[in-house]
């Protein structure tokens, strides 16, 4: 099967894949926006997490075929195991995805109406928590119509094994991912899902293409061939050759000021606030199900039609695409005291607002609990074969300089106190903004 790509051309799915594709919880996908109410803001930000996911699927066999060019494996039939539950993986990582927004994990179900008897391995793990859209991406590969598609078409790739690179707290107890003593599952997880995996390597390009700007594009094909792996006590890690390192401190930066200026737009923003008040409300209908057949109908468009007939405020606003409008916005590292002073001012006078706070950081490697250590990416010199490989972190500069959370601090109000609203706010700045 043949899929003609606006980014990256033709993507070519064997006949098995292409029933994983066929199946309804994959083509549903067609009928998720991947971003949301961006397309409020770029007209051309339209497309789906079904066209995004076949983009990951290709990348993700780039990925593979370089890092591995010139590595032998005890069979071909590894290699080939290998690189299936990995594409497999990458085609449905985001499976499980909710209408719209990250907002309506506010209505999905407990975790443990959800059912999913994998979890039992994972005591620590609370089942009175709302389930996430990864965990309707586990139920799906583990406890649906898509989970017999698998077995059917790969029989020697048990789905669990796909749903093992998607979420990294899931034992594996046997040898599948080990071959001649080597375990290679964490260098597949981390290309679903590190720092530089195929998902944000296919999201920033695409995303970038349907709304028109020139953030997020990066040299895609350079940091391809320039993969590569670095063992660690059996352990097989992800790597990158050092002359390649400018552009992934590229890549880095291209993610960050996608999330300033296009994920974090401010019409985007008070779009998902007010369907999160609207969710949050004591008058709201809409829940998505804990059955897994029934969640295949919960789409984009379905929300929408559930928005347009409330007679909820908050979801009479988006249906009838009346957001409310940016009093105040403000760009810090740092706490700044106007947020609290303009908010006391807008109470003080009964003005009705919204504060939204958005925050991004460069990058995991700020982090410094185990788990953000035990996905360490290195970088190898390949003109240097006697220079020991090292963490990706101590050879680039980009994590210091970029070390501060940046913040947008932002006050929406109603059209009709917008302008009443501007006189408060001359109380804090003095002057006109």
């Amino acid at each position: 099967m043949e899929i003609k790509d606006p980014v990256h051309g033709t993507i070519t799915l064997s006949q098995a894949e292409s029933k994983v594709v066929d199946s309804r919880a994959f083509q549903r996908l067609r009928l998720i926006k991947q971003l949301g109410f961006s397309e409020f803001s770029f007209p051309g930000a339209t497309h789906s997490r079904y066209l995004h996911s076949l983009g990951v699927t290709h990348i993700a066999g780039l990925a593979f075929d370089s890092i591995f060019k010139n590595h032998t494996f005890s069979s071909p039939g590894v290699r080939e195991r290998f690189r299936q539950v990995l594409r497999l993986a990458a085609m449905l990582h985001d499976i499980g995805h909710g209408p719209l927004s990250h907002a309506t994990e506010e209505v999905m179900p407990l975790l443990k109406d959800l059912k999913i008897n994998i979890y039992q391995q994972m005591p620590g793990l609370s089942r009175d928590a709302k389930a996430s859209h990864e965990d309707y991406t586990i139920k799906f590969l583990m406890d649906s119509q898509l989970t017999d598609i698998i077995k059917t078409q790969f029989p020697d790739i048990n789905p669990y094994y796909v749903a093992a690179l998607i979420d990294r707290r899931l034992k594996v107890q046997d040898d599948f991912f080990i071959d001649e003593g080597l375990n290679y599952r964490t260098i597949l997880s981390q290309l679903v899902s590190s720092e530089i995996d195929v998902d944000r390597m296919d999201y920033l390009e695409r995303d970038a293409f349907f709304c028109g700007t020139n953030y997020g594009h990066v040299e895609m094909n350079w940091l391809l061939s320039n993969f590569t792996f670095h063992v660690d006590k059996n352990e097989v890690y992800l790597a990158l050759n050092k002359r390649a390192l400018y552009t992934f401190d590229d890549f880095l930066i291209s993610r960050h000021h996608m999330y300033l200026m296009i994920y974090f737009h401010h019409k985007s923003i008070i779009y998902e606030e007010m369907l999160y008040r609207y969710l949050t409300s004591i008058d709201c209908t809409y829940e998505l199900p804990a059955d897994i057949d029934e969640y295949l109908t919960c789409t984009d468009y379905s929300l929408y039609e559930h928005l347009a007939a409330s007679k909820n405020y908050w979801a009479q606003k988006i249906a009838r695409r009346q957001p409310l409008k940016v009093l105040f916005e403000n760009h810090v590292t740092h706490d700044d005291p106007k947020m609290g002073q303009l908010t006391r001012l807008l109470k003080e006078a009964g003005i009705d607002f919204i504060a939204a706070s958005s925050q991004a950081r460069l990058s995991k490697y700020h982090g410094t609990t185990e788990d953000s250590k035990s996905i360490s990416i290195y970088v190898v010199d390949q003109y240097s074969p006697g220079e020991e490989p090292i963490t990706i972190d101590k050879c680039t500069e980009i994590f210091k300089m970029y070390e501060k959370t940046r913040k947008i601090e932002r006050i929406y109000v109603p059209q009709e106190v917008l302008e009443v609203s501007r006189a408060v706010r001359e109380k804090v700045f003095r002057k006109k903004t």
